[in-house]
């Protein structure tokens, strides 16, 4: 469990950081090197590079180098990991609200019916 846990806590981790998620969002395009990555943000090569190792830490890219080029690809199957724990909780909070929705029809249905409001009178003239 504490291995799952730890894999988990990486990707969110990893996508907690806006840079980190736009690097993935631009990965999913098409595989990049580093210095394709950091062209969007004002960051170095070597902060560029941090990043970069956080998201493979997480599993959620795999970097290749070819000489002095290191090629990245995204790599989203870890990301079904951190899927699967939000939809366990939607499915939570779902029976939750349901339950609640039971509730307050069956105590609206219990409630006696209002009765209807009445006109207010109109102030009669003088003659």
């Amino acid at each position: 469990m504490v291995d799952k846990s730890s894999r988990l806590d990486a990707v969110f981790h990893a996508l907690a950081d806006p840079t980190r998620r736009a690097m993935l969002h631009d990965l999913g395009q098409q595989p990049r090197t580093v210095g394709e990555l950091a062209a969007p943000f004002d960051i170095s090569l070597a902060g560029a590079s941090k990043h970069i190792q956080v998201l493979e830490r997480a599993g959620l890219i795999q970097r290749e180098v070819q000489g002095r080029v290191h090629l990245c690809r995204i790599d989203a199957r870890p990301l079904h990991a951190g899927a699967e724990w939000i939809r366990h909780y939607e499915r939570f909070w779902n029976r939750k609200l349901d339950a609640l929705e039971a509730l307050l029809k069956a105590e609206d249905a219990a409630r006696p019916a209002a009765k209807p409001a009445r006109k207010p009178r109109t102030p009669r003239r003088k003659p």
